[in-house]
């Protein structure tokens, strides 16, 4: 593996005796986007503005392109870290157009190269140049965000960090937003590190996705493997829904309530964890079929999908399946649980 752009090590960080962050380990690779995501309080905030050199580490620390910017015993300034910082609510100037904006993060240049500048830049966040001369009020949320980005983009930084950029603007925008900044960091060849709350954001637009719980990070890895294939049960539901049973592994199977899943754990008892969309309810039409079949007791719809609770056979309880939904099964039908993939075992 080819050298991290970023390189946090044994980063520790306390505040009036409180841990926050407790000997962080985390690369970023160059060009790549990493989301740490976790609940409000964990440290996912101290950890940026470390890195942004706005607090100083106990312990630990940041190397930054083959540079150590932070340590104990050491603080490079931030504007001498090429660092970009896009905050929640962008933090634009209210009295600034914004142009002016912009320009606040392109030093030692001739007022034509500014203008020039500031106009690529619009055109990178994909806004018209004639957004100049507008003020930040004039702007829609997504908008404010895009030429905040800018902005941190104006003094071509090789990081840029991104504290819940997204989590302002309104459910359909946020997700508008969030591919296009996407996009435009991508196209851009920026490494970045975003920390969110959402899981959905961090799994949808991240090369690596990092869980934090109290100032530790409980697995790092790519999304689609920290999702299927959780260590623990916190990083397993913190992810997204999920469904455990009670079940006894023998020869890589697992014998649970719904029937036999394939897994890869030791033999004997453990707790057996799926997703939702793991699980396909199938109508049982003939009645010599009988066993293990659970009954329909709500039906949810959601658009393209709808949400099952079944009561399945065994003595555990109603549980959760989605599945498309042009022909979801009636309340009170009875159905059989087929299982796709494999499920994973916590013992």
């Amino acid at each position: 593996m080819t050298e991290a752009m970023v390189d946090i090590s044994g980063l520790t960080k306390s505040f009036n005796g409180h841990v926050v962050l407790d000997h962080i380990d985390l690369q970023l690779q160059r060009g790549t986007t990493t989301a740490v995501v976790g609940a409000s309080g964990c440290g996912k905030t101290t950890l940026l503005r470390l890195i942004a050199g706005f607090e100083t580490p106990g312990e630990g620390t940041v190397t930054i392109d083959g540079r150590e910017v932070a340590s104990p015993q050491r603080a490079v300034p931030p504007h001498r870290r090429s660092v970009g910082y896009v905050a929640q609510d962008g933090a634009l100037f209210p009295h600034l157009t914004v142009g002016q904006n912009i320009a606040y993060g392109i030093r030692g240049e001739g007022r034509d190269t500014v203008r020039r500048r500031v106009g690529e830049l619009l055109e990178t966040v994909s806004l018209d140049p004639s957004f100049a001369d507008r003020r930040p009020d004039q702007l829609s949320g997504g908008q404010q965000q895009r030429v905040a980005l800018a902005r941190a983009l104006a003094r071509q930084p090789v990081l840029m960090l991104l504290d819940e950029p997204f989590s302002a603007l309104d459910t359909g925008l946020r997700a508008t937003t969030r591919k296009v900044v996407a996009g435009l960091l991508a196209d851009a060849g920026v490494t970045s590190l975003l920390v969110t709350h959402d899981q959905e954001e961090a799994l949808s637009i991240a090369d690596q996705v990092a869980v934090m719980r109290d100032g530790r990070f409980t697995q790092v890895g790519s999304p689609q493997h920290v999702y299927r294939e959780p260590h623990d049960r916190f990083t397993a539901e913190f992810l997204g829904d999920s469904i455990t049973m009670p079940c006894v592994v023998a020869s890589g199977i697992a014998e649970c309530a719904i029937g036999r899943v394939p897994v890869r754990a030791d033999d004997g008892p453990g707790t057996l964890l799926l997703r939702p969309e793991q699980l396909v309810a199938k109508v049982v039409t003939d009645d010599g079929e009988l066993d293990r079949v659970g009954k329909v007791l709500a039906v949810e719809f959601l658009g393209h999908d709808v949400l099952l609770t079944i009561d399945p056979a065994g003595e555990i309880e109603p549980i959760i399946v989605r599945q498309n939904s042009l022909e979801p099964p009636a309340i009170d039908a009875k159905v059989r649980i087929e299982v796709v993939g494999n499920g994973v075992v916590f013992t």
